[in-house]
Protein backbone atom coordinates (compact mmCIF):
# COMPACT_ATOMS: atom_id res chain seq x y z
CA UNK A 1 0.00 0.00 0.00
CA UNK A 2 1.21 3.50 -0.75
CA UNK A 3 1.01 6.48 1.55
CA UNK A 4 -1.28 9.29 0.52
CA UNK A 5 -0.84 12.95 1.29
CA UNK A 6 -3.79 14.97 2.51
CA UNK A 7 -5.21 17.44 0.02
CA UNK A 8 -5.91 20.63 1.94
CA UNK A 9 -7.02 23.07 -0.76
CA UNK A 10 -10.73 23.86 -0.75
CA UNK A 11 -12.69 22.12 -3.47
CA UNK A 12 -15.95 23.16 -5.09
CA UNK A 13 -17.87 19.91 -4.63
CA UNK A 14 -20.59 20.90 -7.07
CA UNK A 15 -17.90 21.14 -9.75
CA UNK A 16 -17.13 17.48 -9.10
CA UNK A 17 -20.84 16.72 -9.45
CA UNK A 18 -20.83 18.56 -12.78
CA UNK A 19 -17.95 16.37 -13.95
CA UNK A 20 -19.66 13.18 -12.85
CA UNK A 21 -22.88 14.14 -14.63
CA UNK A 22 -20.89 14.95 -17.75
CA UNK A 23 -19.32 11.48 -17.71
CA UNK A 24 -15.88 12.75 -16.77
CA UNK A 25 -13.68 10.74 -14.41
CA UNK A 26 -12.42 12.58 -11.36
CA UNK A 27 -8.67 12.98 -11.24
CA UNK A 28 -6.79 11.17 -8.49
CA UNK A 29 -6.14 14.49 -6.78
CA UNK A 30 -9.88 15.26 -6.78
CA UNK A 31 -10.71 11.80 -5.48
CA UNK A 32 -8.17 12.17 -2.69
CA UNK A 33 -9.71 15.53 -1.85
CA UNK A 34 -13.08 13.85 -1.32
CA UNK A 35 -11.60 11.32 1.10
CA UNK A 36 -9.46 13.77 3.05
CA UNK A 37 -11.84 16.74 3.28
CA UNK A 38 -12.49 18.21 6.73
CA UNK A 39 -15.67 17.26 8.53
CA UNK A 40 -16.95 20.83 8.13
CA UNK A 41 -17.38 20.17 4.39
CA UNK A 42 -19.18 16.84 4.71
CA UNK A 43 -22.68 18.23 4.16
CA UNK A 44 -21.51 20.05 1.05
CA UNK A 45 -20.03 16.80 -0.24
CA UNK A 46 -23.28 14.96 0.43
CA UNK A 47 -25.23 17.69 -1.40
CA UNK A 48 -23.01 17.21 -4.46
CA UNK A 49 -23.32 13.42 -4.31
CA UNK A 50 -27.09 13.68 -3.91
CA UNK A 51 -27.37 15.84 -7.00
CA UNK A 52 -25.78 13.02 -9.02
CA UNK A 53 -27.82 10.33 -7.23
CA UNK A 54 -31.05 12.24 -7.82
CA UNK A 55 -30.29 12.63 -11.53
CA UNK A 56 -30.12 8.85 -12.03
CA UNK A 57 -32.29 7.47 -9.22
CA UNK A 58 -34.63 10.23 -8.07
CA UNK A 59 -35.61 9.82 -4.42
CA UNK A 60 -36.13 6.04 -4.61
CA UNK A 61 -34.41 3.47 -2.38
CA UNK A 62 -34.06 -0.12 -3.55
CA UNK A 63 -34.27 -2.94 -1.02
CA UNK A 64 -32.33 -6.18 -1.32
CA UNK A 65 -32.83 -9.26 0.86
CA UNK A 66 -29.85 -11.49 1.67
CA UNK A 67 -30.11 -15.23 2.32
CA UNK A 68 -27.07 -17.17 3.54
CA UNK A 69 -28.14 -20.43 1.90
CA UNK A 70 -24.97 -22.34 2.84
CA UNK A 71 -22.89 -21.27 5.80
CA UNK A 72 -19.32 -21.87 6.94
CA UNK A 73 -16.81 -24.59 6.05
CA UNK A 74 -15.17 -22.43 3.38
CA UNK A 75 -11.64 -23.42 2.22
CA UNK A 76 -10.64 -19.82 1.47
CA UNK A 77 -8.64 -17.64 3.89
CA UNK A 78 -10.36 -14.24 3.49
CA UNK A 79 -9.18 -12.54 6.69
CA UNK A 80 -12.35 -10.52 7.28
CA UNK A 81 -14.77 -13.43 6.93
CA UNK A 82 -16.28 -15.44 9.79
CA UNK A 83 -16.89 -18.36 7.41
CA UNK A 84 -13.29 -18.81 6.23
CA UNK A 85 -11.06 -21.74 7.10
CA UNK A 86 -8.90 -19.54 9.36
CA UNK A 87 -11.83 -18.13 11.34
CA UNK A 88 -12.56 -19.24 14.89
CA UNK A 89 -15.79 -17.22 15.03
CA UNK A 90 -18.76 -18.97 16.54
CA UNK A 91 -21.25 -19.06 13.70
CA UNK A 92 -23.94 -21.43 12.55
CA UNK A 93 -22.63 -23.85 9.91
CA UNK A 94 -24.89 -25.80 7.56
CA UNK A 95 -24.98 -27.29 4.03
CA UNK A 96 -27.17 -25.92 1.26
CA UNK A 97 -30.66 -25.22 2.60
CA UNK A 98 -33.70 -27.33 1.81
CA UNK A 99 -35.96 -25.87 -0.87
CA UNK A 100 -38.79 -25.14 1.57
CA UNK A 101 -36.50 -22.95 3.69
CA UNK A 102 -35.34 -21.03 0.63
CA UNK A 103 -38.93 -20.48 -0.48
CA UNK A 104 -39.88 -19.31 3.01
CA UNK A 105 -37.04 -16.79 2.90
CA UNK A 106 -38.16 -15.63 -0.54
CA UNK A 107 -41.69 -15.12 0.76
CA UNK A 108 -40.31 -13.02 3.61
CA UNK A 109 -38.24 -10.97 1.18
CA UNK A 110 -41.29 -10.34 -0.97
CA UNK A 111 -43.36 -9.30 2.06
CA UNK A 112 -40.61 -6.89 3.12
CA UNK A 113 -40.88 -5.15 -0.30
CA UNK A 114 -37.44 -6.29 -1.46
CA UNK A 115 -36.93 -5.95 -5.19
CA UNK A 116 -34.01 -8.40 -5.24
CA UNK A 117 -33.58 -11.76 -3.52
CA UNK A 118 -29.86 -12.41 -3.00
CA UNK A 119 -28.90 -16.06 -2.55
CA UNK A 120 -25.39 -16.64 -1.17
CA UNK A 121 -23.39 -19.80 -0.51
CA UNK A 122 -20.04 -20.16 1.23
CA UNK A 123 -17.12 -21.84 -0.49
CA UNK A 124 -14.63 -21.33 -3.29
CA UNK A 125 -17.11 -22.44 -5.95
CA UNK A 126 -20.19 -24.69 -5.89
CA UNK A 127 -19.97 -28.46 -6.32
CA UNK A 128 -22.00 -29.97 -9.15
CA UNK A 129 -24.61 -31.18 -6.66
CA UNK A 130 -24.98 -27.84 -4.91
CA UNK A 131 -24.98 -25.99 -8.22
CA UNK A 132 -27.88 -28.14 -9.42
CA UNK A 133 -29.79 -27.39 -6.21
CA UNK A 134 -29.15 -23.67 -6.69
CA UNK A 135 -30.59 -23.83 -10.21
CA UNK A 136 -33.70 -25.64 -8.91
CA UNK A 137 -34.15 -23.06 -6.14
CA UNK A 138 -33.84 -20.19 -8.62
CA UNK A 139 -36.54 -21.65 -10.87
CA UNK A 140 -38.93 -22.16 -7.96
CA UNK A 141 -38.46 -18.66 -6.57
CA UNK A 142 -38.90 -17.16 -10.05
CA UNK A 143 -42.19 -19.02 -10.51
CA UNK A 144 -43.66 -17.63 -7.28
CA UNK A 145 -42.38 -14.09 -6.76
CA UNK A 146 -41.80 -10.98 -8.90
CA UNK A 147 -38.38 -10.25 -7.40
CA UNK A 148 -35.10 -10.24 -9.27
CA UNK A 149 -32.63 -12.92 -8.21
CA UNK A 150 -28.96 -12.28 -7.49
CA UNK A 151 -26.67 -15.26 -6.86
CA UNK A 152 -23.35 -15.14 -5.01
CA UNK A 153 -21.68 -18.52 -5.46
CA UNK A 154 -17.93 -17.91 -5.45
CA UNK A 155 -15.70 -18.36 -8.47
CA UNK A 156 -17.62 -19.27 -11.64
CA UNK A 157 -16.75 -20.15 -15.21
CA UNK A 158 -18.64 -19.30 -18.40
CA UNK A 159 -20.51 -22.62 -18.53
CA UNK A 160 -21.85 -22.06 -15.02
CA UNK A 161 -22.85 -18.46 -15.68
CA UNK A 162 -24.71 -19.51 -18.82
CA UNK A 163 -26.65 -22.11 -16.81
CA UNK A 164 -27.51 -19.51 -14.18
CA UNK A 165 -28.81 -17.13 -16.83
CA UNK A 166 -30.93 -19.90 -18.38
CA UNK A 167 -32.43 -20.73 -14.96
CA UNK A 168 -33.58 -17.14 -14.47
CA UNK A 169 -30.80 -15.49 -12.44
CA UNK A 170 -30.82 -11.77 -13.17
CA UNK A 171 -27.53 -10.81 -11.58
CA UNK A 172 -24.45 -12.42 -10.04
CA UNK A 173 -22.52 -10.90 -7.14
CA UNK A 174 -18.78 -11.29 -6.87
CA UNK A 175 -17.04 -8.51 -4.95
CA UNK A 176 -13.56 -7.24 -5.72
CA UNK A 177 -13.37 -6.43 -1.97
CA UNK A 178 -10.28 -4.19 -2.22
CA UNK A 179 -7.73 -2.94 -4.73
CA UNK A 180 -5.51 -5.25 -6.74
CA UNK A 181 -2.44 -3.93 -4.90
CA UNK A 182 -3.96 -4.65 -1.49
CA UNK A 183 -5.55 -8.01 -2.30
CA UNK A 184 -2.78 -10.28 -1.00
CA UNK A 185 -3.09 -8.52 2.37
CA UNK A 186 -6.64 -9.82 2.84
CA UNK A 187 -6.60 -13.20 1.04
CA UNK A 188 -3.98 -15.62 -0.30
CA UNK A 189 -6.05 -18.58 -1.56
CA UNK A 190 -7.26 -16.81 -4.68
CA UNK A 191 -6.31 -13.64 -6.53
CA UNK A 192 -7.81 -10.36 -7.60
CA UNK A 193 -7.65 -11.62 -11.19
CA UNK A 194 -9.73 -14.68 -10.22
CA UNK A 195 -12.48 -12.32 -9.13
CA UNK A 196 -12.23 -10.22 -12.27
CA UNK A 197 -12.49 -13.37 -14.39
CA UNK A 198 -15.75 -14.35 -12.67
CA UNK A 199 -17.22 -10.89 -13.27
CA UNK A 200 -16.32 -11.10 -16.94
CA UNK A 201 -17.83 -14.60 -17.20
CA UNK A 202 -21.09 -13.21 -15.78
CA UNK A 203 -21.09 -10.41 -18.32
CA UNK A 204 -20.42 -12.81 -21.19
CA UNK A 205 -23.55 -14.76 -20.17
CA UNK A 206 -25.67 -11.63 -20.49
CA UNK A 207 -26.41 -11.12 -16.80
CA UNK A 208 -25.81 -7.88 -14.95
CA UNK A 209 -22.96 -7.72 -12.47
CA UNK A 210 -22.90 -6.89 -8.78
CA UNK A 211 -19.47 -6.13 -7.37
CA UNK A 212 -18.16 -3.88 -4.63
CA UNK A 213 -15.91 -4.07 -1.64
CA UNK A 214 -15.25 -3.84 2.07
CA UNK A 215 -13.66 -0.89 3.83
CA UNK A 216 -11.76 -0.96 7.10
CA UNK A 217 -9.38 -3.74 6.03
CA UNK A 218 -6.23 -1.65 6.34
CA UNK A 219 -6.51 -0.16 2.85
CA UNK A 220 -5.07 3.23 1.96
CA UNK A 221 -6.98 6.04 0.28
CA UNK A 222 -5.27 5.03 -2.95
CA UNK A 223 -6.67 1.51 -2.55
CA UNK A 224 -10.17 2.93 -2.08
CA UNK A 225 -9.81 4.95 -5.27
CA UNK A 226 -8.22 2.12 -7.24
CA UNK A 227 -11.06 -0.27 -6.46
CA UNK A 228 -13.63 2.30 -7.59
CA UNK A 229 -11.76 2.83 -10.83
CA UNK A 230 -11.53 -0.95 -11.38
CA UNK A 231 -15.31 -1.25 -10.93
CA UNK A 232 -15.79 1.60 -13.39
CA UNK A 233 -13.56 -0.11 -15.98
CA UNK A 234 -15.48 -3.36 -15.51
CA UNK A 235 -18.77 -1.47 -15.99
CA UNK A 236 -20.47 -3.28 -13.11
CA UNK A 237 -24.17 -2.56 -12.65
CA UNK A 238 -24.59 -2.73 -8.88
CA UNK A 239 -22.01 -1.79 -6.24
CA UNK A 240 -22.47 -3.03 -2.65
CA UNK A 241 -20.21 -1.15 -0.25
CA UNK A 242 -19.54 -2.96 3.04
CA UNK A 243 -17.93 -1.53 6.15
CA UNK A 244 -15.98 -4.04 8.20
CA UNK A 245 -17.63 -5.59 11.23
CA UNK A 246 -14.57 -6.79 13.17
CA UNK A 247 -15.96 -10.20 14.14
CA UNK A 248 -14.33 -11.92 17.09
CA UNK A 249 -12.41 -14.98 15.96
CA UNK A 250 -11.36 -13.56 12.60
CA UNK A 251 -7.85 -12.21 11.87
CA UNK A 252 -9.33 -8.72 11.55
CA UNK A 253 -11.20 -8.77 14.86
CA UNK A 254 -9.04 -5.95 16.24
CA UNK A 255 -9.42 -3.55 13.32
CA UNK A 256 -11.32 -0.40 14.20
CA UNK A 257 -10.28 2.05 11.50
CA UNK A 258 -13.58 3.63 10.44
CA UNK A 259 -15.82 6.39 11.71
CA UNK A 260 -19.24 7.43 10.38
CA UNK A 261 -17.96 10.57 8.67
CA UNK A 262 -15.24 8.71 6.77
CA UNK A 263 -17.79 6.11 5.68
CA UNK A 264 -19.94 8.91 4.27
CA UNK A 265 -16.98 10.39 2.39
CA UNK A 266 -16.36 6.98 0.82
CA UNK A 267 -20.01 6.79 -0.26
CA UNK A 268 -19.74 10.28 -1.78
CA UNK A 269 -16.60 9.34 -3.69
CA UNK A 270 -18.16 6.19 -5.13
CA UNK A 271 -21.24 8.11 -6.26
CA UNK A 272 -19.02 10.64 -8.02
CA UNK A 273 -16.81 7.97 -9.64
CA UNK A 274 -19.71 5.60 -10.43
CA UNK A 275 -22.50 8.10 -11.08
CA UNK A 276 -25.12 5.90 -12.77
CA UNK A 277 -24.52 2.65 -10.90
CA UNK A 278 -26.75 1.33 -8.16
CA UNK A 279 -24.75 1.91 -4.98
CA UNK A 280 -25.79 -0.11 -1.95
CA UNK A 281 -24.89 0.50 1.68
CA UNK A 282 -24.32 -3.12 2.62
CA UNK A 283 -22.89 -4.98 5.63
CA UNK A 284 -21.73 -2.90 8.57
CA UNK A 285 -23.88 0.16 7.99
CA UNK A 286 -25.53 -0.17 11.41
CA UNK A 287 -22.15 -0.66 13.12
CA UNK A 288 -20.08 1.93 11.28
CA UNK A 289 -22.55 4.64 10.18
CA UNK A 290 -24.60 4.38 13.38
CA UNK A 291 -26.82 7.47 13.83
CA UNK A 292 -25.66 8.89 10.48
CA UNK A 293 -27.21 6.06 8.45
CA UNK A 294 -29.91 8.31 6.89
CA UNK A 295 -27.23 10.59 5.44
CA UNK A 296 -25.83 7.63 3.51
CA UNK A 297 -28.99 7.60 1.40
CA UNK A 298 -28.00 10.94 -0.12
CA UNK A 299 -25.17 9.13 -1.94
CA UNK A 300 -26.42 5.54 -2.11
CA UNK A 301 -29.75 4.41 -3.54
CA UNK A 302 -29.97 0.90 -2.13
CA UNK A 303 -29.71 -1.03 1.16
CA UNK A 304 -30.17 -4.56 2.44
CA UNK A 305 -33.29 -5.14 4.51
CA UNK A 306 -33.08 -7.86 7.14
CA UNK A 307 -29.93 -9.66 8.26
CA UNK A 308 -26.53 -10.19 6.64
CA UNK A 309 -24.57 -13.41 6.20
CA UNK A 310 -23.57 -14.11 9.80
CA UNK A 311 -24.46 -10.84 11.53
CA UNK A 312 -27.87 -9.27 12.25
CA UNK A 313 -29.20 -6.15 10.58
CA UNK A 314 -31.59 -3.67 12.10
CA UNK A 315 -35.33 -4.25 12.07
CA UNK A 316 -37.13 -3.70 8.79
CA UNK A 317 -39.49 -1.29 10.52
CA UNK A 318 -36.50 0.87 11.51
CA UNK A 319 -35.30 0.91 7.90
CA UNK A 320 -38.75 1.93 6.66
CA UNK A 321 -38.89 4.75 9.21
CA UNK A 322 -35.41 5.94 8.22
CA UNK A 323 -36.36 6.01 4.54
CA UNK A 324 -39.69 7.72 5.16
CA UNK A 325 -38.33 10.29 7.63
CA UNK A 326 -35.56 11.30 5.21
CA UNK A 327 -38.16 11.95 2.50
CA UNK A 328 -37.34 8.98 0.28
CA UNK A 329 -39.62 6.41 -1.36
CA UNK A 330 -39.19 2.69 -1.78
CA UNK A 331 -38.59 1.30 -5.25
CA UNK A 332 -40.86 -1.69 -5.86
CA UNK A 333 -39.91 -4.76 -7.93
CA UNK A 334 -41.43 -3.07 -11.01
CA UNK A 335 -39.27 0.02 -10.54
CA UNK A 336 -42.18 2.23 -9.44
CA UNK A 337 -41.95 4.34 -6.30
CA UNK A 338 -44.05 3.15 -3.34
CA UNK A 339 -44.56 4.46 0.16
CA UNK A 340 -42.59 2.66 2.89
CA UNK A 341 -45.03 0.66 5.07
CA UNK A 342 -46.11 2.31 8.30
CA UNK A 343 -46.02 -1.03 10.09
CA UNK A 344 -45.04 -4.60 9.42
CA UNK A 345 -45.42 -7.78 11.43
CA UNK A 346 -42.73 -8.29 14.07
CA UNK A 347 -42.65 -11.92 12.97
CA UNK A 348 -40.90 -10.77 9.82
Amino acid sequence: MTATSTVTSRVNWQTLADQALAGEVLSREQALAVLTAPDAELLDQLAAAYRVRRHYWGNRVRLHFLLNAQSGLCPEDCHYCSQSKISAAEIEKYPFMAQEKILAAAERANTLKAGTFCMVISGRSPSDRVFGEVLDAVRQVKERYPMKICACLGLLDETQTQQLAAAGVDRVNHNLNTSEANYSEICTTHTFDDRVNTIQAVQSAGMTTCSGGIFGLGESNDDIIDMALALRRLEVTSVPLNFLIPIEGTPFEGRHELNPRQCLRILCLYRLLLPSQEIRIAGGREVQLRQLQPLGLYAANSIFVGDYLTTPGQAAQTDYAMIRDAGFMLEGPDGEAIEPPEAISKAL
